[in-house]
C-alpha cells in the first residue's frame, strides 16, 4: 500500500495527493519524527497510534495497521521533504497547523524533548508553510495535552 506512494512521490513531477495518500505520508512522518532521537519507544508507538485514529477516524486497529505499514516503508522512504511537501499541497493550512501539534505530541509523547526530534520538526514545521509562532504555540499545545493525559 505505502510502496505505490513512494513511487509516486519519488515520480518527476508528482501528481497532487489524494486523502488516502496524504494519510500515509502523515504515518510515515510521525514514524520517521520518532525514530528520530534513535529511540522509538513504545509511548511514541501508542501516541502515533493515537494520532492516526483521531486524525483519520480509524479504530485502534486499523490505526496500528497504518502505523506498522509506515514503520516498514519508513526506512527506504523518500526524503522528508517529498513528504512534507505532499501534505503541504493535499492539507489546507488550517489542517497542516494541527499536523504540527499532532508531530509534536508524538516527539514529546516519551517525555524528553531530544535534539534530533526538535531538529526534524524545525525542517518540518517551514516545509509544511507553517509559521514558527504557529509551531511553538502548537507544541505548546502538545505539551500541555500530554500532562494531562490527553
Amino acid at each position: 500500500m505505502l510502496g505505490g506512494l513512494i513511487e509516486r512521490l519519488l515520480a518527476p513531477a508528482p501528481a497532487r495527493l489524494g486523502p488516502p495518500d496524504a494519510a500515509q505520508a502523515l504515518a510515515v512522518l510521525l514514524v520517521r519524527l520518532a525514530r528520530a532521537d534513535g529511540a522509538y519507544e513504545a509511548a511514541e508507538v501508542a501516541r502515533i497510534d493515537r494520532v492516526l485514529g483521531l486524525r483519520l477516524g480509524l479504530g485502534a486497529p486499523a490505526a496500528a495497521a497504518l502505523r506498522a505499514e509506515a514503520e516498514a516503508a519508513e526506512a527506504t522512504a523518500p526524503d522528508t521533504v517529498r513528504f512534507t511537501r505532499a501534505l503541504k499541497e493535499a492539507v489546507p493550512y488550517e489542517e497542516r497547523a494541527a499536523l504540527i501539534e499532532a508531530l509534536w505530541s508524538v516527539a514529546l509523547a516519551d517525555g524528553e524533548r531530544a535534539a534530533d526530534e526538535d531538529r526534524l520538526m524545525r525542517m518540518i514545521a517551514p516545509l509544511l508553510g507553517v509559521a514558527d509562532r504557529d509551531s511553538a504555540l502548537a507544541r505548546q499545545r502538545a505539551a500541555a495535552a500530554i500532562a494531562k493525559g490527553a
